[in-house]
């Protein structure tokens, strides 16, 4: 199972997550998000920004995938954080169409990139809105499935997401449901074969965009046994 931890920003927190055993780590390019991962300006005009020295060398790694978010951003705006983050996957969280994934897609790979690989969320509640996921076969290549809690908070609130197994749809998916230290039962017995994974993030933080990498690496661990 492939545990992608997102909000990340901190240098040493990054390399704490690493180590604890995620196997995608994930930054937020949302401006409104307090997770939100900015550039440092090259006053070079038309040069694209670069990314602090320090935070490129946390996320070099071969062991890790980086994936960026975005919500309804800019094709430009993505195209350049893939270019400075040295992305692997793209997430869209919010109304991106088929189209728009296209388009990206053939912008990026294979002149900026040799592949990239790019994660469409889809929020779900119930068996019923698994039907939306018909519209990206073929062109996302994962889904995130994120199951909000009855008030629709990112809380601690234990959800369910059983119903994730009348999903008959080609497509791999990735879990996010508020995931907690006290879940990793929950997600085993999630026996999807399309399930690759699941994402971990506020439930594991001492602070917006910082991980608690002990408890972190605890869950991990349970996950994978």
């Amino acid at each position: 199972m492939l545990v992608k931890v997102c909000g990340l920003r901190d240098p040493e927190n990054i390399r704490g997550v690493i180590n604890a055993g995620a196997n995608l780590i994930g930054f937020d390019f949302c401006r409104e998000s307090p997770r939100f991962v900015s550039l440092v300006n090259s006053n070079a005009g038309t040069i694209p920004d670069r990314v602090d020295r320090k935070t490129h060398e946390s996320v070099s790694s071969d062991s890790v995938r980086r994936v960026g978010v975005f919500v309804d951003e800019m094709p430009q705006t993505v195209i350049t954080n893939v270019f400075n983050f040295s992305l692997d996957f793209v997430q869209l969280d919010g109304e991106e169409s088929p189209v728009y994934i296209d388009n990206l897609r053939h912008t990026i790979v294979p002149d900026i990139k040799r592949e990239l690989l790019i994660i469409k969320t889809i929020r779900v509640s119930s068996a019923a809105d698994l039907a939306r996921a018909a519209e990206y076969e073929g062109h996302a290549d994962f889904l995130l499935f994120a199951v909000p809690d009855a008030s629709g908070e990112d809380s601690a609130c234990q959800r369910d997401w059983s119903f994730l197994e009348t999903y008959e749809g080609p497509t791999p998916f990735f879990l996010s449901a508020g995931i907690g230290p006290d879940d990793a039962e929950r997600v085993l017995a999630l026996k999807h074969p399309k399930c690759v994974g699941i994402n971990l993030n506020s439930q594991f933080e001492t602070e917006p965009a910082l991980k608690d990498v002990e408890m972190l690496a605890a869950f991990i661990e349970k996950v994978r046994r």
